[in-house]
């Protein structure tokens, strides 16, 4: 599994006789609550959880910091597990690394000694794959995210963006069935952030992935979900899960002036501002 940009090899779970039928959950949280111990004191991060993630679809996460958001995807990561309640992927309980999902943060954890070919083919290579088969992967990673031209450079010779789209690159090459996706966005203007979102769009469709996608921003929340897991509070709670019924095959360069996209918008702004007046004011 991939976390936070590291690859991590511990042994896997065993894997489910089979997969969960495209629509079919394959992340369910059920009654999930979990507590963390702050300077000796038991403090509660989220209660009373029940969402389930489909297969083949995007569920994005919005509420005010510290709700417990990114708590979820280290749930469903099985990075730890919940005080109470139950986690399951694809019908079984996470109870260990969970080598199914691919986790992507603001951070990109470039290792900045290996060329951009070298730092996607990284999982490839501890995997112990050939290095010829390795290069031919990550040479097709490359045309999908749209380095052409960038193999050799370093981490250091480029761009905000591009070291994203590496990133990015690198968590496909690991090949994870789901993607866990914690504002990988955040530090980006808003042009940078436009292609990533079109590239992740493009990349759940053509290749059938499921992703988990926290974020700040209410517009992005829409414009990537199938569905909008709305939280409030701390601890924080799942308040209302919108479903967005915006086509499939959305195009994010027109869909602002799309006047359901702009309803649906507007309904998240309302659900949330009771929440981002509480935020202010803290």
């Amino acid at each position: 599994m991939i976390v936070g940009g590291t690859v991590h090899t511990l042994h896997a779970d065993p894997a489910p006789a089979s997969r969960p039928r495209p629509g079919a959950a394959l992340i369910e949280f059920r009654d999930v609550a979990k507590h963390f111990f702050v300077g000796g004191e038991l403090r509660p991060a989220v209660e009373n959880i029940n969402l389930e993630v489909r297969s083949g679809e995007i569920v994005t996460l919005v509420g005010p910091s510290g709700c417990g958001k990114s708590t979820l995807l280290n749930m469903a990561a099985g990075m730890f597990g919940p005080t109470r309640g139950t986690v399951l992927y694809a019908g079984r309980e996470v109870g260990a690394l969970n080598h199914s999902v691919g986790y992507m943060t603001q951070q990109d954890h470039l290792l900045p000694w290996r060329s951009v070919l070298d730092n996607i083919a990284l999982p490839l290579e501890l995997r112990g794959e050939a290095r010829d088969r390795r290069v031919a992967r990550a040479q097709e990673l490359i045309a999908m995210v749209g380095l052409g031209g960038f193999e050799m450079h370093f981490p250091s010779q480029l761009s905000g963006g591009m070291k994203k789209r590496c990133a990015l690159a690198r968590l496909l090459a690991y090949d994870p069935e789901t993607l866990l996706l914690d504002e990988p966005f955040g530090a980006l203007d808003a042009q940078l952030r436009i292609g990533l979102q079109m590239e992740i769009l493009r990349i759940v469709r053509t290749l059938g992935k499921t992703a988990l996608f926290v974020t700040h921003d209410l517009d992005e929340a829409i414009a990537m979900g199938h569905r909008c897991a709305v939280f409030e509070g701390r601890p924080g709670r799942i308040a209302t899960v919108m479903d967005i019924d915006l086509p499939a095959e959305r195009d994010i360069l027109t869909l602002r002036f799309d006047a359901r996209y702009v309803e649906l918008t507007r309904d998240l702004w309302t659900r949330m501002a009771p929440s981002l007046g509480a935020e202010a004011n803290r």
